[in-house]
């Protein structure tokens, strides 16, 4: 069986590796890595920057005061070399959101969030990683984004059984609908099955 490297789902292209890699986040394996490491921030939006403004003081608290030196010279985004607005950097490649727990990094935004503290969550491109967002024409572009410190995760999911799209399904369905996500659920059935 000839097995594709994309798909088409409406205006959205999907890089087939998205439905067909195991994967689920490991931070025993990793201690939040990606917190850390990068050439740049995280990718955030307009409307995600203003919300990361109101809400500054109910998370700042849990994050590093590393983070929250930077954020508070800086901001809480900048452009960077390619002109896109992303998080703020704490000593040029940690994420100034992060916080740390015993040696593992998570976001700070994230856990503010979930303990009811802030009414904003982490951005976007974070909650969907390791999928990364791009876009061409009018076409909406889902990207696989292989990096080496994920092989923890890559080696779980397979234990766990749980393919990409499957791990990120409330991010998915939180950028961009439930109904995308099943038309994802949908093409996962149609082509994993007979493609490795």
């Amino acid at each position: 069986m000839r097995c594709e490297r994309l798909v088409q789902l409406g205006d959205k292209i999907v890089d087939m590796r998205i439905l067909r890699e195991y994967f689920c986040c490991d931070l025993a394996a990793c201690r939040g890595a990606c917190c850390l490491e990068g050439e740049s921030g995280a990718p955030v939006k307009a409307e995600e920057i203003i919300g990361l403004e109101e809400e500054y003081d109910q998370y700042a608290a849990g994050l590093t005061e590393r983070g929250r030196t930077a954020i508070e010279m800086g901001g809480v985004a900048w452009r960077d070399a390619d002109g896109e607005w992303v998080t703020t950097l704490a000593g040029g490649a940690e994420c100034a959101f992060a916080t740390e727990e015993n040696g593992v990094y998570s976001c700070g935004i994230e856990r503010a969030w979930n303990a009811g503290k802030c009414r904003v969550r982490k951005p976007i491109s974070c909650h969907l990683y390791p999928i990364r967002v791009g876009h061409s024409g009018q076409f909406t572009l889902l990207k696989f984004d292989d990096w080496d410190i994920c092989q923890g995760a890559r080696e779980y999911g397979q234990k766990l059984g749980l393919r990409v799209y499957q791990f990120l399904r409330e991010p998915l369905i939180r950028a961009f609908g439930e109904e995308f996500y099943h038309e994802l659920e949908d093409a996962a059935a149609r082509v994993v099955g007979g493609c490795r």
